[in-house]
């Protein structure tokens, strides 16, 4: 018998199982969330090996590990956001490249982070970059401050979606701080004539084929 790392087994309940007879109830559950404390970056990496599955977020700051399953509806949203997001970016002609969930690590800041979707805006992103805007959708709060994370990688634009809504924040930097902040604001710069609000409206509609087609009409005239 191999062996399993000791957190890797804690962790292991939450880890999605393949479909079986419950698999339609499975499929409705709601979000799973913990945390685990004083993990050094070296057992954060073998974790995120040994539970390398579809569908399990970590999220790694200075010690402390998140471990998170996200519900159906988590995922529908996210998945209408991106697709919202995309064609915008394309009957806009922007130079949006998309990255998905991409594992993004920073030892020297000892974080590491899974973004349900994240963008950069007309370079493509090399070995130790980090992207322009992150999105995270959130349905259950978040063990682990998500802006703390993301200043740590120096990601400029944070987009939160949750209640219906989305929350935009810039990274401020400050000769007076450690490290830089995020402050709320009403527009990206990377897509200053995006409508968050108008966004959002499209985003918690319930056909999403519907949804785009009505901000792609809408985007056309």
């Amino acid at each position: 018998m191999g062996y399993t790392h000791p957190m890797a087994a804690a962790a292991s309940h939450l880890t999605p199982q393949p479909p079986g007879p419950g698999a339609a109830l499975a499929a409705s559950l709601p979000e799973q969330r913990i945390a685990i404390n004083g993990v050094s970056w070296k057992d954060y990496v073998i974790l995120r090996e040994a539970l390398d599955t579809p569908g399990l977020r970590m999220t790694y700051c200075q010690g402390v590990l998140e471990i998170m399953v996200p519900s159906r509806e988590h995922e529908l949203n996210k998945k209408s956001i991106a697709r919202l997001v995309e064609l915008y970016a394309l009957e806009k002609d922007l130079p949006l490249i998309g990255y998905g969930s991409t594992t993004f690590r920073k030892e020297a800041a000892e974080r590491g982070a899974e973004p349900d979707e994240c963008y950069r805006v007309g370079t493509m992103m090399k070995d130790g970059e980090f992207p322009d805007i992150v999105l995270e959708v959130i349905h259950t709060n978040p063990i682990l401050d998500k802006l703390h994370v993301y200043s740590g990688f120096g990601v400029p634009e944070v987009w939160l979606f949750k209640a219906g809504a989305f929350e935009v924040y810039a990274l401020r930097g400050s000769e007076s701080a450690r490290e830089p902040a995020y402050e709320r604001v009403d527009r990206s710069a990377f897509l200053p004539d995006l409508d968050f609000a108008l966004l959002a409206s499209y985003a918690t509609r319930e056909d999403q084929h519907v949804a785009l087609r009505e901000l792609r009409d809408a985007l056309r005239r």
